[in-house]
């Protein structure tokens, strides 16, 4: 039976010496008929390791209705087949700028600021979930013949926390629930995250992305002995919607690594590859030192400048690292798979010629609408996670105009008055421009950007938090309905709504439909999607949902996975919330992610 082990200095297995070469892939980022390429092209970077995380929310959107729990096993068998070892992190908890940071709406919403604490009711739906989820990594463990040799124990709790009792029981669930695999914990290198999240005798980990040298001389202040890690090397970062996208210069982040292998450590070089943020699961950030300030969502591509980017294409940060990592290997390391190929050929041009307006949507795939209520009921209280909620109003009257604001708004909404659009609301302009009169009709579409999913503002709920005032008077007697894009993924839903021809002006909302022939030839890995003149919404090809796409940028194309293109015909639909552009859309190969005047990160 093969033996895994942390030794006072370095890992061992069988006894014997080993260091980790490890990268980050995440299975629900990547298609899973693309896990295979994607991980031989880790392979041949020169890593002998995978780390991926599992999101919760994902799996269990809803309390008690499990979704795939199984893709976690598939993916680990296919580290398996690739040769290499897995790093599995199952939070509860997880980041990764993933919505929510992984955690499900019913468990924020319920918990609130107890979520990642010890209280026992968190603490039972966390053991529930587990239990569910951790037999497939036992099975899979090294001593069984499988690949998983390390699992994590929640993820940066000391950016968060400082709950020792809720650490320690966590490990000790994963104990009872099978896991006999070395388990660790990874902190940033300071010593109020290290103390804050450390739990006694597991080993400690250190993520940065420079600065090795002095984040493991941090790391040894509280951990004396073990193997030194740093379990997230960050080799590139994120992109929020609006802003710059971010780079990192290639030749910087190889010396960076190097120095990491230098210091005789393991390193998780995160991402690896970043994949796709796909069908609105994108989290997002607060801005400002302690991540308390501005409202920053992020993209859906997660290109995350990684050595290998979006598309599966080696960069020139790949074969940087690949001659780094080759120095450490323990021979010739294997030859690089073919690269994908894009969709060949000019853009094809995707003629949308079927339409339906957000009411007909809503009608036919939205939730019940409640009841009147005294308050706007947040998006946690009506059980909509990704999605839109439509607010409905009165304004008593008679009474002059007055201004009109939507007071703890979270995050964007489309007002209409009287069936007239009357603007755009944001967490930063929350007042209608032109006042409103008494006896209207108000409706605010209220959309969720992506939650925070990193620090004191986890779990902030969504939609009207405040209320809607008219003045100083709240406005009560408030209707609700919400359109979850769950909605969209149920076998044939999209069949019941009423399409009509789309409309000569350009401008409108709603749900956009058209079809394409002759995409998904024999060899296509991929193709991308831009839509020109479009505002904001989510675009699905085949009912796969390729994730948000919006005007503010900096991401103009959205990724789409060859194995969703088809021969014949395709099927695209484009939910529009703001305002649509001409009838069409552009598929063609894929482009680089990143485009404009990059900033450079130094993590």
């Amino acid at each position: 039976m093969t033996d895994f082990t942390v030794g006072d200095d370095h890992f061992r297995l069988d006894g014997k010496p080993v260091r980790l070469l490890s990268g980050a892939l995440h299975y629900f980022r990547v298609h899973e008929e693309q896990w295979e390429h994607r991980l031989a092209m880790l392979a041949a970077m020169g890593l002998n390791c995978v780390e991926t995380y599992v999101p919760w929310n994902l799996h269990e959107e809803r309390e008690g209705v499990y979704r795939d729990v199984g893709a976690l096993g598939r993916f680990l068998d296919a580290v398996e087949r690739a040769g290499l070892w897995a790093i599995v992190r199952p939070g509860p908890y997880i980041c990764a700028e993933w919505e929510n940071g992984g955690l499900p709406v019913w468990v924020t919403g319920r918990f609130g600021r107890r979520v990642r604490t010890r209280d026992a009711g968190y603490r039972a739906v966390v053991e529930r979930w587990f239990r569910e989820l951790l037999p497939q990594v036992v099975e899979r463990e090294i001593g069984r013949g499988g690949p998983v040799i390390l699992v994590q124990a929640e993820n940066e709790y000391g950016s968060y926390g400082s709950d020792a009792v809720y650490l320690e029981w966590l490990a000790g669930l994963l104990r009872r629930c099978g896991v006999s695999v070395p388990l660790f914990t990874s902190d940033g290198p300071e010593d109020h995250m290290l103390t804050g999240g450390s739990v006694p005798g597991l080993l400690a980990t250190a993520n940065f992305g420079s600065g090795a040298r002095e984040g493991f001389e941090v790391l040894r202040r509280h951990q004396p002995k073990g193997p030194l890690m740093c379990m997230e090397f960050w080799c590139g970062w994120f992109d929020h919607w609006g802003a710059e996208p971010v780079v990192r210069d290639p030749g910087q982040a190889a010396e960076a690594l190097r120095e990491i292998l230098e210091c005789g450590a393991s390193v998780n070089i995160y991402m690896a590859h970043g994949g796709t943020n796909f069908a609105g699961w994108a989290g997002a950030n607060r801005g400002g030192p302690v991540q308390d300030g501005e409202f920053q969502p992020t993209v859906t591509s997660y290109d995350y400048d990684a050595p290998v980017d979006e598309y599966g294409r080696a960069t020139e940060k790949f074969h940087l690292f690949r001659k780094v990592l080759q120095e450490y290997a323990r021979g010739p390391l294997p030859a690089l798979p073919p690269e994908p190929e894009g969709l060949a050929g000019p853009p094809v041009r995707v003629e949308l010629d079927g339409w339906a307006g957000l009411d007909g949507v809503l009608q036919a795939l939205g939730d019940p609408e409640g009841p009147e209520s005294g308050v706007a009921p947040t998006f946690e209280e009506l059980g909509v996670g990704r999605g839109l909620v439509r607010y409905r109003v009165a304004v008593p009257g008679p009474r002059i105009p007055y201004p009109l604001t939507a007071a703890g708004l979270r995050d964007r909404a489309v007002v209409y008055v009287d069936g007239a659009r009357a603007g755009v609301l944001t967490e930063e302009s929350v007042t209608l421009p032109e006042p409103v009169a008494g006896g209207a009709v108000v409706e605010l579409w209220v959309e969720s950007l992506g939650r925070v999913n990193y620090g004191p503002r986890l779990g902030e709920p969504k939609g009207i938090t405040g209320g809607v005032l008219h003045e100083r008077q709240y406005l009560h007697g408030v209707r609700a309905r919400g359109l979850r894009l769950d909605a969209f993924e149920e076998a044939g839903a999209v069949a019941a709504v009423p399409f009509g021809p789309v409309p000569v002006a350009s401008g409108e909302t709603g749900l956009f439909r058209g079809t394409f022939t002759g995409a998904g030839a024999e060899g296509v890995g991929h193709a991308g999607l831009r839509l020109p003149g479009w505002t904001r919404g989510f675009v699905w090809v085949n009912g796969f949902c390729l994730g948000r796409y919006w005007s503010a940028g900096p991401q103009e194309t959205l990724y789409v996975p060859g194995p969703v293109l088809r021969e014949g015909v395709n099927e695209v639909w484009v939910l529009e919330l703001e305002g649509a552009g001409g009838p069409s859309v552009e598929l063609g190969p894929g482009v680089p992610v990143r485009s404009g005047t990059p900033g450079v990160v130094q993590p």
